[in-house]
């Protein structure tokens, strides 16, 4: 898995975030365990 530039990635066992400033191969570890890839937040419309 590559590691995708300015992304961020949550720990799921210590709820820590990182974001990504290099992207790359390998995976992020927190906790001993891979980071998740955080979903994109919903923007509110402008309506």
């Amino acid at each position: 898995m590559a590691n995708e530039l300015g992304k961020r990635y949550n720990c799921a066992t210590c709820g820590s975030s990182v974001l990504c400033t290099k992207g790359g191969e390998g995976v992020i570890l927190c906790c001993e365990a891979d980071m998740e890839l955080q979903e994109a937040r919903k923007l509110p419309s402008s309506d």
